[in-house]
């Protein structure tokens, strides 16, 4: 059975691909990163998405990106609570974050033999973080082919991005279709007694997600 790699965050667009890699018939290995993030009730939530959607294997990655901080993700900054503007990156973007997660990704994937790694990267309704575009995706594939064993011998890895340009509604609807139990799933960047804020923006572009798709959010929230 083939193999893929799926970058899991406990969060909606990272379900959405596990799901999508399950229907396209590959036997899922899912990795989380506890990398000094200001909560990690998402990583409960990944560990619960492994176990109940039957990945094959499931590790969590300890790696602390607050040694150097620089994002309010990982130090002491207050996180937005309104919209990101379009014109200048957020200070929620975690420096080099997708860069790190996939080449950890890589690795496991060279060593299983998975030729496919999943992450949930998104162009359309996003924050504007460089390591969400497409050039970024095309760049990272061809030097992963560059610099692994099984790239330089002719077995291609690829970066899969089925999400990516589409918006957070069609994402939705996507995932319903394939089953997806989104209550299982949190996006905040700010949870407070494991309810998501429902300002940050990752939580309002989660909730106009669910209202462009006309249903609602299945989580809790704060207010």
């Amino acid at each position: 059975m083939k193999k893929a790699v799926i970058l899991l965050s406990g969060g909606l667009d990272s379900i959405t691909c596990l799901a999508i890699a399950k229907q396209e018939g590959f036997e899922c290995y899912a990795m989380s990163f506890r990398y000094g993030q200001r909560h990690t009730i998402e990583l409960d939530k990944a560990a619960e998405i492994a176990k109940k959607m039957g990945v094959k294997e499931h590790i969590i990655v300890d790696i602390d990106l607050r040694k150097f901080g620089g994002s309010a993700l990982t130090e002491d900054i207050a996180v937005p609570k309104k919209a990101s503007s379009p014109s200048e990156i957020p200070i929620t973007y975690v420096p080099a974050r997708n860069t790190i997660f996939l080449s950890f990704a890589l690795g496991w994937a060279e060593v299983l033999k998975a030729y496919n790694i999943y992450i949930g990267v998104n162009s359309v309704d996003y924050s504007g973080y460089p390591d969400c575009r497409p050039e970024y995706i095309e760049a990272y594939e061809k030097m992963a082919n560059l610099a692994t064993r099984e790239g330089v011998e002719g077995r291609k890895m690829k970066i899969e991005t089925p999400l990516l340009s589409i918006t957070k509604g069609e994402i939705i609807k996507k995932g319903l279709s394939l089953g997806v139990d989104y209550s299982l799933t949190i996006t905040c960047y700010d949870p407070v007694d494991g309810k998501s804020c429902g300002k940050c923006d990752s939580c309002l572009l989660r909730l106009k997600g669910f209202k462009d798709a006309g249903i609602k959010d299945p989580i809790k929230y704060v207010d």
